[in-house]
């Protein structure tokens, strides 16, 4: 049946009876291609039934259907002409995982952070209403989302300025994290509220009846209904705000919410409807784990097993370093928005429930919480991914950098990200965060290398530090990474730490001509391309930038004079990146040649990290190449 979908007008056709048919469907397409490629499983699963009712009751794209964060499009993309494609989705050149306006007429807005629905519909909204066009707009928002504080912005604006915007509320309780905070549990007491509902819509049908007389009736029905309200609802907020509320509704039952979806739909005012779901509904292991299988690589369908390589990732290390730390500082918290699993910091969490603050979905809170806690004497340990700080990069400078506070920024995901696309890539941290005064910015290579670094920032720092690194394995650790830390020094690695074979004699024979200098989040990348070069008899070695700020130039023009030229290579836009610092430093003291190898000024879509770094130039191939060329400058 699925296979035969290729717009929302087929999902109108069918029949009642077919629906839970064309759901179980959806759900199994969804299992299936999440098992190979990765993707957010749970989320999608549980809104199955709701977008199927969506699109049989609002008209796609004549009416807007705006997900926000739009990990949860999965089974929208499926029902919108894109069933032949979705084998693609997160694969190079494929679908997105999100919602993207270049796939189809039916995706309004490119989503891929959170609490940004509200804010967009209404805006679309009104720009329609201008024109006189006659269309509905429907924002589709989770509890978790509704934790950030944009979305209650946008709840307060639309409530002000009336328009008839519909906003759902999909209340699954979960985030990527179960949600936390007050409003998950008033969300929870909401449930009396189907009474008034039920009352609400058959008032209504009865006035519809009457001849003549409804539009008298008008009025004092209104006052009936608010009367009513008022004592099933007592406080409601979102009718505080100036919403019509409806619900809670079971998200699961497609008939119940298309009758509630039409109803609604006629309303000239904006609404609220709450439903909920079940995150993971119809795959066992997602509905027991429903954290775990938010996002997830690749499956072992059979018993539900994420596949694991038996490697430490950056994040594994960071979560086993903050721990060992917490023990001997009894002042050490740590801060996360919504991602207590993403960031590693379950252990953490178990360990030291009193010190551990997961605030929901709300960057800028996160930062300037932390600052209070900076200023109350902890030392505030802030884990966001560096795709989601760009959010509070107001709060990095006004509440933390201003004030010198002693508070640790933790930057997960740093540089390329595969498989999540333009949303999701962390290459613009260094650019927005490397202007900033009283701000060290620091870049680990490895697992050790980043022990160390935390430690120095928990013991030696006084202002507020920032440790970034990628999403990937460790790479093996060497002699040099042990090297004692020493702000704005950096890690020089011969290139008898990756040559070994290469001995002492050997090297010192050896006329060296280029150095690679590069992040430590792009260390893995250039040590492939050093290893590239001494297949072609080119022998270079390696200085890794430690620290992105401060930087010892004098530390630097140490190594690099004994060298003609210089590649840097780094995991982040080329623009107001450390390579156009360093380099300028590099030309002024005499050097002849250096070549910057970093990111183009572009919005990067989704792939592989060895995919994405060969589109942008970036590839280890690529970091040989510009040694070679700087080689070929060196002869003319």
């Amino acid at each position: 049946m699925l296979s035969s979908i290729h717009s929302p007008d087929d999902v109108k056709h069918l029949s009642k009876k077919e629906l839970p048919i064309l759901a179980s469907e959806i759900r199994k397409a969804i299992i299936d291609v999440v098992g190979n490629n990765g993707g957010h499983l749970a989320s999608n699963l549980g809104v199955v039934e709701l977008t199927i009712a969506l699109h049989r009751s609002f008209k796609s794209p004549s009416d807007a259907i705006v997900w926000d964060v739009s990990h949860q499009c999965y089974a929208h993309k499926l029902l919108t002409g894109r069933y032949e494609q979705f084998h693609t989705l997160r694969r190079h050149g494929g679908l997105s995982g999100f919602t993207k306006k270049k796939e189809s007429p039916h995706d309004f807005f490119d989503s891929g952070h959170a609490s940004t629905s509200i804010s967009c519909a209404l805006g679309l909204l009104t720009a329609w209403q201008h024109e006189g066009r006659d269309g509905k707009v429907v924002a589709v928002i989770g509890d978790g989302a509704l934790t950030g504080g944009m979305a209650f912005e946008a709840l307060s604006h639309a409530g002000l300025i009336s328009k008839n915007l519909i906003v759902i509320l999909n209340d699954n309780q979960m985030s990527i994290n179960p949600n936390t905070g007050s409003l998950s549990r008033y969300l929870s007491r909401l449930t009396v509220t189907s009474s008034y509902q039920n009352f609400r819509h058959t008032v209504d049908h009865i006035v519809d009846k009457i001849p003549y007389f409804n539009k008298y009736l008008s009025r004092m029905i209104f006052r009936l209904k608010r009367g009513i309200k008022g004592m099933f609802l007592m406080n409601n907020l979102f009718v505080d705000l100036g919403f019509e509320y409806v619900g809670p509704l079971n998200g699961h039952d497609i008939n119940e919410l298309e009758k509630v979806f039409d109803h609604v739909k006629k309303l000239p005012r904006p609404v609220v409807i709450h439903v909920v779901t079940k995150k993971g509904k119809g795959f066992s292991p997602a509905e027991n784990d429903p954290a775990r299988f938010h996002g997830i690589g690749p499956l072992c369908l059979d018993e539900g097993k994420v596949e694991k390589i038996d490697t430490t990732s950056f994040t594994e290390a960071f979560g086993t370093a903050i721990v060992n730390l917490a023990e001997t500082h009894p002042n050490i918290a740590a801060v996360t928005a919504a991602m207590t699993k993403g960031t590693g910091l379950e252990t953490f969490a178990r360990n030291f429930k009193n010190r551990f603050f997961d605030v929901g979905i709300a960057e800028q809170h996160a930062v300037t919480f932390g600052a209070g806690l900076a200023a109350g004497g902890m030392i505030p340990v802030i884990c966001i991914y560096s795709t989601f700080i760009q959010r509070s990069v107001d709060q990095i400078i006004h509440d933390a950098a201003l004030q010198k506070l002693h508070m640790i920024f933790v930057f997960d995901r740093a540089g390329v990200v595969p498989d999540d696309g333009e949303t999701h890539q962390g290459l613009f941290d260094l650019a927005l965060l490397r202007p900033i005064p009283n701000i060290s910015i620091m870049t680990p290579a490895g697992a050790f290398d980043l022990e160390l670094c935390l430690t120095w920032a928990v013991d030696k720092a006084k202002t507020p530090v920032v440790i970034r690194y990628p999403k990937l394995s460790c790479p093996s650790d060497t002699d040099e990474f042990s090297n004692p830390i020493e702000e704005g020094k950096g890690i020089f690695i011969p290139c008898t730490s990756f040559a070994p074979t290469l001995a002492p004699a050997e090297n010192a024979k050896v006329e060296k001509k280029v150095l690679l200098i590069c992040t430590g989040g792009f260390y893995s990348e250039t040590l492939s391309a050093a290893r590239l070069l001494l297949m072609k008899d080119v022998v270079t070695d390696i200085y890794v930038l430690r620290f992105i700020k401060p930087i010892d130039t004098y530390d630097i023009w140490r190594v690099c004079k004994n060298y003609g030229a210089a590649v840097i290579a780094e995991d982040g836009v080329k623009t107001g990146g450390v390579g156009e610092y360093v380099e300028n430093f590099l030309l002024k003291q005499g050097m002849k040649t250096v070549k910057i190898k970093a990111f183009p000024d572009c919005f990067l879509s989704q792939g592989t990290r060895s995919e994405i770094c060969s589109d942008s130039g970036m590839s280890p191939e690529d970091i040989a190449a510009a040694a070679l060329d700087c080689l070929l400058e060196g002869k003319k």
